[in-house]
C-alpha cells in the first residue's frame, strides 16, 4: 500500500511500559500494515496518569507526528472498512495485545471511570466506535523510534533522572485529579482493609499491598491506597526520635511496631510501591519540620529527612507521607494523628518552602533553588496552600523592623478570618499549638483584613528578637483558626508609644463579615483615627435597618465612665457613633450588630477602631448623661412610631442660651412623655421636670427647654404605643449648655392640660411679687378661663379664640392657679400653677 490518509491527529501520552514494549523489535508494525487510530481520545489525554499501556497506548502514540498524519489526503483502498480489517489483522500480528475480549478503548474507558463524567465517558466510547483514523506506516516507524530513545531505564539507582520521560508541559496535582474526594472509594477500602491487617496481625509487605490496592484500578489509585495506608497504619516514632528507645527502619519492624520515624516511611512506601510495578525513589535532604532552628544555616548540617518521588505517566511526583500522617507535639513528647491530604503528590513550587533534597535534580523545579534561599524562604504549613493564600510581603522569614515597625501582608480569593501570635523567639520553629482561637496579645500589632488581602503591621514592645506565627481559617469556619506561616521579627530600637488595647476579635477596621451583616460603608478605615478635642464621629452606612450596640475600650477607663463616653443614633440607612475620649492614648471602639427586625437575633461584631487621643480630652463633667439610652435621636424606631418631621436630625444639641424647641410631627397621636435628667449633683430648688414644657397643636408637638445650668443633659422621648400600655422609649437627646445663666423654670403642669391647649404667655413658672402679669392662652371648647391667686380673675376670650386678661401677682404667699371649665360642668380643672418668688425681707 503506496499511501495513507490521516483525516485527524492527535496526541496521547503513553506510559513507560508501552514505550517499553514499542521499541522492541518483535512488536513493530508488520510490513504492510496500516496503523489506525480512534478520534475521540481527547478526553483519556486529560489524565494519562489513569491508564495501562495497552494496544490503544500504542494507537495512540502513532499519530503524534503531525507532518506524517497530514501527507496524504486520500483513503485507503476499501475505505474505512478495509482500514478497520487491517487493524483486526495488526492486532492479531502484535504479540503485546493481550486484551483479546475487550477492545482497547474500553478497558481505557473502565480504568479511567472515576476521572471522567458519564455523559463523557459515553460520547468517547461511542466516537470511538465509529471512527478511526489513518497513517502512514513510515510515521509508525518514526514514532516508534523516538519513543524508543525516551525510554525510562527499568531500575533507578540515586542516580536516577527525575526529569520527564515524556516531553511536554510538566502536570500538576490538579492535572492528575480535582479534589480528594475521588478516591473516596480507595480511601475507604484503604483504612477497612487496614484496620483488618492489624487486627490479624499480618506485617508481610506483599500480603498487606496486595489487600489494600485491591480493587484499584489504575497506577495512580494504587499509589494512593499505599499511601493512605501510610499515613492511617504508622505513626511517627517521638520515642526513638528522642533516643528514648531504637529507631525502627526496616518494613517489617515499622510495621509490626507501627512506627517509624522518616526513612520507615519512605522505605516501606519504596518497598510497597514496588510491589504493584511503579517506580520510587527515596529523597534526603533538609526539612523545616521538627528540631528545625529558624534562620539556621544548614550548610554544613547533615540532611535529615527522608521522603519519596515516585514516577507517573513518564513524570516525576513528590509525596511525604510522614509529614502526612500528622504531627509531632515536642511539648508533650507525643504524636498526634492528623491525616493530611497536601502531601500527596505536591506540587514541587509549594514542596520547596519545606523540603530541600541533598540532589537538586529532585526539587523538580525548572529553576532550582540554593539552600541558602531555602533557607530564608518563610515557611507555609499545608492549610496555607489549601486555602489558597498568597505572600505579598515579606519575601524572606527574618524581618528587621524600620522605626520599629514590621509588615507581613496575604492576599486570598475566598473570605478568610485572620489572628497572629506574637512572642519572644525559642528557637525550634514547631513549638507552640498550630491552631489558635483568640489573639492572645494583639496589642503588639494592628491586623487589618479586606475582601482580598490581610495586612499585619507588628510594633514589637522591646528590642529583641520574636517569633511571629499567623493563623487563618474559611470564613464561614467555626473551628480553630489553623497556623499558616511564621516569621522572626528582630526589633534593633522599638517605638515609643502608648499602649494599644487588646482586640479579641482578631483585626481592625470593618471585618470581612461587615458587608454579609449589612454594613456597606464606612468613614474611619482600618488605621488608627487621630482624635481632635477628645470628640470623635463614627459613620456607618447600611444596606437595611440594623440594631448596633458600641464598645469602647481604653488601658485606664473604667466599664462604667466608658458608657458615658459613647451616643449611637440608628437610622434605616445609617448608624452613627458619637465617642468621647477622657484620657490620652490608644482606645478600641467595637461596633455590634443584629437586623433591626430580628430582636432574637444576637449582636454580632462587625468592626473594630482603633482611636488615638493625643491632645485635648474632654473633662469628667463634659461626658454624656448617665442612664443614656442605646437610640439617640431620630431614627428608625421614631419613624415606625409615626414621629417624623423632626427640626433636630442630630442626636446631639448645643445651646448657648441654654434654651430650645425640639418639634415634630405625632402622625398617630399616640400618648406622649418627655423626662430630663443629667448627673446627680446637690438636690436643685426647682426639680428638672419643670425645665421641660410640651404644646400639641393638631399633630405638631413642640418640646421646649430651658435648661438650669451649663453642662450635659438627657431629654428622654416616651411613647404609648397600644392605649393602656406601658410608654416605650422612642429616642434620646443629648443636650449641651454652655450657657452660664440659670434658665427659669416652666410652670407645673397638669393632667388637665391636653391637645390643643397653648400657653402663649407667660412662659415662665416663676413671677414677680407685686406685679402685675399678661396672661394668654388658648383652650379649645372653655366656657371659663380663671386666674386664682390672692383674687380670682377671670379671663376674656378674644376674637382669635385667645383668652386673656392682666392679672396680679400677689406678695408671693399663694401661687397662681390657671384653670378652666368646660362643657355643662361648672367645676373649675387646674391646667397648670405659678410660683411667685418670695419678697426679700427688709434687715
Amino acid at each position: 500500500m503506496s499511501a495513507s490518509v490521516a483525516t485527524q491527529k492527535f496526541s496521547f501520552p503513553f506510559s513507560c511500559a508501552g514505550a517499553a514494549r514499542l521499541s522492541q523489535p518483535d512488536q513493530g508494525t508488520q510490513k504492510g500494515c496500516v496503523q489506525v487510530k480512534p478520534l475521540q481520545l481527547h478526553d483519556l489525554q486529560e489524565n494519562p496518569i489513569l491508564s495501562e499501556a495497552s494496544p490503544a497506548a500504542v494507537v495512540g502514540a502513532l499519530v503524534q507526528n503531525e507532518n506524517h498524519a497530514q501527507e496524504s489526503p486520500k483513503p485507503p483502498p476499501g475505505g474505512y472498512a478495509a482500514a478497520a480489517r487491517v487493524l483486526q489483522v495488526c492486532a492479531e500480528a502484535s504479540q503485546s495485545a493481550v486484551v483479546p475480549r475487550q477492545s482497547a478503548f474500553e478497558k481505557l474507558t473502565v480504568e479511567s471511570e472515576d476521572q471522567r463524567p458519564a455523559a463523557k465517558r459515553q460520547l468517547s466510547s461511542e466516537s470511538a466506535a465509529r471512527t478511526i483514523t489513518v497513517v502512514k506506516k513510515s510515521a509508525v516507524r518514526k514514532e516508534a523510534e523516538e519513543h524508543r530513545d525516551l525510554k525510562p531505564k527499568a531500575h533507578l539507582g540515586p542516580s536516577a533522572s527525575p526529569h520527564p520521560v515524556a516531553v511536554g508541559k510538566r502536570r500538576r496535582r490538579k492535572d492528575l485529579f480535582t479534589n480528594s474526594e475521588v478516591f473516596h472509594r480507595v480511601d475507604s477500602h484503604v483504612i477497612r482493609a487496614g484496620a483488618e491487617l492489624k487486627d490479624n496481625c499480618v506485617y508481610d509487605v506483599k500480603t498487606i499491598v496486595q489487600s489494600i490496592t485491591q480493587g484499584a484500578r489504575n497506577e495512580l489509585e494504587r499509589l494512593r491506597a499505599i499511601w493512605v495506608w501510610l499515613c492511617h497504619n504508622i505513626e511517627y516514632d517521638v520515642s526513638g526520635y528522642l533516643g528514648h528507645s531504637q529507631k525502627l527502619s526496616s518494613p517489617e519492624e515499622v510495621i509490626a511496631a507501627g512506627r517509624g520515624v522518616c526513612c520507615g516511611y519512605s522505605s516501606l512506601c519504596t518497598e510497597m510501591c514496588r510491589e504493584v510495578g511503579i517506580e520510587c525513589q527515596e529523597v534526603p535532604g533538609h526539612s523545616k519540620g521538627i528540631g528545625y532552628l529558624q534562620g539556621q544555616s544548614l550548610k554544613h548540617v547533615k540532611s535529615d529527612h527522608l521522603w519519596n518521588s515516585v514516577l507517573l505517566g513518564g513524570q516525576w511526583f513528590l509525596l511525604d507521607a510522614c509529614w502526612g500522617a500528622g504531627r509531632v507535639d515536642m511539648e508533650h513528647e507525643s504524636f498526634v494523628k492528623r491525616f493530611d491530604d497536601f502531601y500527596f503528590l505536591t506540587d514541587p513550587e509549594e514542596f520547596i518552602d519545606s523540603h530541600f533534597p541533598d540532589e537538586e535534580k529532585w526539587q523538580l523545579l525548572d529553576t532550582p533553588i540554593p539552600l541558602g534561599e531555602f533557607e530564608r524562604r518563610v515557611f507555609k504549613t499545608s492549610t496555607f496552600f489549601t486555602m489558597g493564600l498568597r505572600l505579598i510581603q515579606p519575601q524572606h522569614c527574618h524581618i528587621v523592623t524600620d522605626d520599629g515597625e514590621a509588615n507581613v501582608s496575604l492576599s486570598f480569593s475566598r473570605p478568610a478570618t485572620f489572628t497572629y501570635e506574637i512572642t519572644q523567639h525559642r528557637d525550634l520553629l514547631h513549638c507552640g499549638a498550630p491552631e489558635q482561637k483568640e489573639s492572645s496579645n494583639s496589642s503588639f500589632g494592628l491586623l487589618n483584613v479586606s475582601h482580598r488581602s490581610m495586612k499585619l503591621q507588628l510594633l514589637p514592645p522591646a528590642s529583641g528578637v520574636y517569633d511571629v506565627k499567623v493563623f487563618a481559617r474559611p470564613e464561614t469556619a467555626t473551628t480553630a483558626l489553623l497556623w499558616v506561616c511564621s516569621f522572626t521579627v528582630e526589633c534593633p530600637i522599638p517605638r515609643a508609644r502608648e499602649e494599644i488595647p487588646e482586640n479579641p476579635f482578631l483585626s481592625w477596621g470593618l471585618q470581612p463579615v461587615a458587608g454579609s451583616l449589612g454594613i456597606t460603608g464606612s468613614s474611619q478605615g482600618s488605621k488608627a483615627a487621630e482624635v481632635e478635642d477628645g470628640v470623635y464621629e463614627l459613620a456607618l452606612k447600611t444596606s437595611r435597618p440594623l440594631m448596633v450596640l458600641c464598645e469602647l475600650v481604653h488601658p485606664e477607663l473604667e466599664a462604667a465612665v466608658a458608657k458615658r463616653c459613647l451616643a449611637s443614633q440608628i437610622q434605616p440607612d445609617a448608624l452613627t457613633c458619637h465617642v468621647l475620649c477622657p484620657s490620652r492614648g490608644f482606645y478600641r471602639l467595637s461596633v455590634f450588630v443584629r437586623d433591626y427586625e430580628k430582636t432574637e437575633a444576637k449582636f454580632q461584631n462587625a468592626a473594630n477602631f482603633l482611636l488615638h487621643c493625643k491632645g485635648k480630652v474632654v473633662r469628667p463633667d463634659e461626658l454624656y448623661p448617665p442612664h443614656l439610652g442605646t437610640v439617640c435621636g431620630p431614627g428608625t424606631r421614631t419613624l415606625e412610631a409615626g414621629l417624623s418631621k423632626f427640626s433636630h436630625t442630630a442626636a446631639l444639641v448645643s445651646t448657648q442660651q441654654g434654651k430650645c424647641n425640639i418639634t415634630f410631627h405625632n402622625q398617630r397621636d399616640l400618648e406622649l412623655h418627655t423626662v430630663l435628667s443629667r448627673e446627680e449633683t446637690e438636690t436643685a430648688a426647682v426639680p428638672l421636670s419643670r425645665h421641660l414644657f410640651c404644646t400639641y397643636t393638631d399633630s405638631k408637638v413642640t418640646v421646649s427647654v430651658s435648661l438650669p445650668d451649663a453642662g450635659v443633659y438627657r431629654l428622654g422621648l416616651y411613647a404609648k404605643i397600644t392605649p393602656g400600655g406601658d410608654f416605650n422609649p422612642m429616642c434620646d437627646f443629648v443636650l449641651r449648655n454652655s450657657c452660664d445663666q440659670p434658665g427659669p423654670p416652666f410652670p407645673c403642669v397638669y393632667s388637665a392640660w391636653r391637645k390643643g391647649f397653648v400657653l402663649f404667655e407667660p412662659r415662665v413658672g416663676l413671677l414677680e411679687p407685686l406685679s402685675w402679669v399678661r396672661f394668654r392662652v388658648r383652650v379649645p371648647g372653655a366656657q371659663r378661663v380663671s386666674v386664682m391667686g390672692e383674687v380670682r380673675t377671670d379671663l376674656k376670650l378674644n376674637k382669635s379664640r385667645v383668652w386673656e386678661g392682666e392679672v396680679f401677682s400677689g406678695n408671693g404667699l399663694q401661687q397662681l392657679k390657671l384653670a378652666a371649665t368646660s362643657g355643662e360642668s361648672s367645676d373649675m380643672a387646674v391646667l397648670m400653677t405659678f410660683d411667685i418668688k418670695q419678697l426679700e425681707k427688709e434687715e
